[in-house]
């Protein structure tokens, strides 16, 4: 028996063994996205045993790997091929694993113009709680069969069964890319974001952090020079959106509560008590305040957005409209009908 096939085996007869006592499972990786969500309490299901990359074709733009695998040695591969994750998945730890990124759905600051994670979501292998290992999806685009059911386990933070691999697509490192930091307000930078988008601009990450307007272009070399020259602006060489993924950045500092505000793009200046980061353009906000959670979510909801809130607890999500949670319910019935898996993570009795 290969150690692959020991490691899947080792997993499936932990699930198998919680659901005959019905025991409630913690299910974790690097545990880098702890503060996300509710705490858990349940025997711990650490993925970390099952890694490494299964297959990676760069002609094909498909890599295949083991959930348990750590992003920074999925990174590496990519690299030396020229090519990377497209939704510039967050770490926020050291050791971070691929079942984590999709599990948590996090995207970076590339996230409006690539996509998300749930859209590189080829196929996967998941134990579901009918103790079952089974595989979803596919490795290429075209290969439909269960797509949507992979897709569902981005986001999920392992609520809805365990991850052992995970096939993603991946996409070549652009040509050439450069940042730039432009001096402006809040408003101004918004106004400004909401007329580029209009036009065929380089564009692939936009923030503001009050002072000034940071964007970064890529693409071709003919096209990003050219919108630099148009945009002006001082060119910057530090590592301002690796530090702003990673929630590095100055901002980021301090005791007051972190929220996570997402809002639609055009949705202008926010009138949110404390300090305000804008990413992606616009479509999200980062603040830090100490204000209550209910104030802060009803002022996202006016805008038409909701908030998430990190090292949280119980406030870290908002409850769902009532036709919503019926919904997550009946699926959470169909893949996890004992509700062994991370219960409660998310929502309370879920």
């Amino acid at each position: 028996m290969s150690k692959d096939r020991d490691a899947s085996q080792d997993l499936l007869e932990q699930v198998n063994q919680a659901l005959n006592l019905n025991i409630p499972l913690s299910i974790r990786g690097g545990n880098s996205k702890a503060m996300l969500g509710r705490p858990v309490a349940g025997e711990v299901v650490d993925t970390r045993s099952h890694r490494g990359i299964v297959s990676y074709d760069p002609t094909e733009l498909v890599l295949t790997a083991r959930a348990g695998t750590p992003l920074l040695e999925i990174e590496a591969a990519l690299f030396e091929a020229g090519q990377m994750l497209p939704c510039e998945p967050p770490h926020l730890g050291p050791e971070a694993t691929l079942g984590g990124m999709v599990a948590a759905g996090l995207s970076g600051p590339r996230r409006p113009w690539a996509g998300s994670v749930r859209d590189y979501v080829l196929g996967t292998r998941v134990i579901t709680g009918q103790g079952k290992l089974l595989r979803f999806g596919g490795e290429v685009m075209k290969n439909v069969a269960g797509y949507d059911v992979s897709r569902l386990m981005a986001g999920s933070f392992g609520c809805l069964g365990v991850l052992t691999e995970v096939s993603l697509k991946v996409l070549p490192r652009p040509r050439e890319s450069l940042s730039l930091r432009l001096p402006m307000d809040r408003n101004q930078a918004l106004a400004e974001l909401a007329e580029w988008g209009q036009q065929p601009l380089p564009i692939s990450a936009a923030c503001h952090d009050g002072d000034a307007l940071y964007l970064r272009l890529e693409g071709g070399e003919g096209s990003v020079q050219s919108a630099r020259q148009r945009l002006g602006g001082e060119l910057l060489d530090n590592p301002f959106w690796s530090d702003l993924r990673e929630q590095r950045l100055a901002f980021f500092e301090g005791p007051e509560p972190l929220w996570r505000v997402s809002v639609p793009i055009a949705a202008g200046e926010l009138d949110l008590p404390g300090r305000q980061l804008i990413d992606w353009g616009g479509a999200q906000r980062w603040l830090k305040s100490t204000a209550p959670a209910r104030q802060i979510r009803e002022q996202a909801s006016k805008a038409g957005g909701h908030v998430t809130g990190y090292a949280l607890g119980d406030d870290s999500t908002a409850p769902l409209p009532a036709a919503l949670m019926r919904y997550h319910r009946a699926l959470k019935q169909q893949l996890d009908p004992q509700g062994v898996f991370n219960p409660g993570r998310l929502y309370p009795d879920l």
